[in-house]
Order: C-alpha cells, then sequence, then structure tokens
C-alpha cells in the first residue's frame, strides 16, 4: 500500500444520518462525484468535528486519502478528515448535465456493472414514517452516548447525536420493480428537526410529506444509492436530492 495521499475533488451528494462508531466514535459516510463523473466515497467522517471544513450538498470539495482496509468497494476512500477543504459549489444549471449520465435504470444495473454508488430515478415513489418504539430510541441514544465518549483530547466535545422518534421510508419502482427502503439521508433529518423545533411534530411530519409526495416528484427527483460494506449486495437510500430530468434541446433546421 502506497503512503503517499491522493487526492480529489468531488461534488457532494450523500451525507447519511451519522453513524455510532466503536472505532471512530461518531461519523458519516458521504459520497460525491467528480467533474468527470467519476464517484468517491468519503469515510470515516466524523462531520461534527469538522470546524472550518464543514460541507454541504453540492459544495465542491477537495480531499486527500489512502486506500481503505477491509473495504474492497472501487469508490471508497479512507479520508484524512482534516485535510478536507471546501471549494465553491455546483450551480443550478450544472448539475442536470453532471448527474443525469450517473442514473442508471436500477441498483441490479448498477450492481452488474460492478458500481456500490449510483443515482436511480424512481417512480411511484411514496414517502412513509412509522414511530419507533420507545425501546429502540432509547438504544440508539445510548449508542450515539457511547460513541460521543470516544474522542481524543484534541477532539471538541459534543453533545450526544439525538436518534429520531420516526423511522423514515420510500416505497417506489425502479426498472427492476417495487422497493420499499429505509431513507438514511442526515438532510431529511434535520429537516424534521428544524421543522418541529419551530411548528410542531405533526407539522414536521406534514411538510416532508408534502416536499416527498408532491413537490420533489413533481420537479424531478432522484435516489443516491450505497451497499453496505459487510453485505456488498445489499443497498441503502443514503440521498434524496431535487433534480430535473434533462430535456433534449429542440433543433430548427
Amino acid at each position: 500500500m502506497s503512503a503517499t495521499p491522493k487526492s480529489f475533488r468531488v461534488v457532494v451528494l450523500v451525507k447519511a444520518t451519522p453513524n455510532p462508531s466503536r472505532k471512530y466514535g461518531e461519523t458519516v459516510c458521504c459520497a460525491g462525484v467528480t467533474a468527470d463523473g467519476q464517484w468517491k466515497r468519503l469515510y470515516p467522517v466524523r462531520f461534527r468535528h469538522l470546524q472550518d471544513n464543514k460541507f454541504k450538498r453540492w459544495d465542491w470539495v477537495n480531499f486527500q486519502f489512502r486506500p481503505p482496509t477491509g473495504d474492497h468497494r472501487p469508490e471508497s476512500c479512507h479520508v484524512f478528515e482534516d485535510r478536507i477543504e471546501v471549494d465553491g459549489s455546483l450551480g443550478e444549471r450544472e448539475r442536470v448535465t453532471l448527474l443525469s449520465p450517473l442514473i442508471l435504470p436500477s441498483t441490479r444495473e448498477a450492481t452488474a456493472r460492478g458500481l456500490s454508488l449510483t443515482l436511480i430515478r424512481p417512480t411511484k415513489s411514496k414517502f412513509k414514517y412509522r414511530r419507533k418504539s420507545p425501546e429502540i430510541v432509547a438504544t440508539e441514544r445510548e449508542a450515539y452516548r457511547y460513541a460521543a465518549r470516544q474522542m481524543s483530547l484534541l477532539d471538541k466535545e459534543l453533545e450526544a447525536f439525538e436518534p429520531l422518534p420516526y423511522a423514515f421510508a420510500f416505497s417506489y419502482e425502479d426498472a427492476y420493480g417495487k422497493h420499499t427502503m429505509q431513507c438514511g439521508d442526515w438532510e431529511t433529518s434535520a429537516t424534521f428537526w428544524r421543522h418541529r423545533k419551530m411548528y410542531g411534530e405533526q407539522a414536521a411530519l406534514d411538510h416532508l410529506s408534502k416536499t416527498f409526495n408532491e413537490e420533489y416528484p413533481r420537479k424531478g427527483m432522484v435516489f443516491a444509492m450505497g451497499t453496505i460494506r459487510k453485505r456488498p449486495s445489499q443497498w441503502m437510500l443514503l440521498g434524496v436530492i431535487r433534480l430535473d430530468e434533462l430535456r433534449q434541446e429542440s433543433f430548427q433546421f
């Protein structure tokens, strides 16, 4: 394994909900694509520990990495989080041009191509939610508390991440058939917490339902999908992205 770090520049598409890790504490799986359409998975990123280099969806970021150990997915990069640099953002007009070639008919097609990250454009999608049991929330809360204690002396102390009281999911269809997947998109979770604080819990749920069942499908929506390292044949819904459909230009002769 080469000791010399490699570098890439990607536009960020995925920031998954923080995951409590016994090895790294609280980590976030992030992913993006290069200007020439290559997927890159950035891990481990302890996002809430980042300072001036915090990034959001559609930001261009420069990062350095080494090949990961124990993760053989081709897009995976073991990132040096202290070397992440935000370098502008991708404008709305450029998003369709960059991402449309990456949209595949299904995750089955992505698997056939040897990919572990992809975009799909779902049809007949339906956003759903259900309240978690108190036992599940308590177990998740304790896992996040444990992760918050796993920090070095140089880390900024953070409050433990609060788990969602609801499980969010989408049912949808793609070229391979019907599916239901739990939503691991951090932006969706953050939107829930933000609206609940301002307007109340039911209003927050109603806002998400209107956004994902009416607004996004009408304007254009894609799912960012990724596989699990330990179960590479299993796909997860990591990001819900508003993206116009690519329209063919009309030509006059």
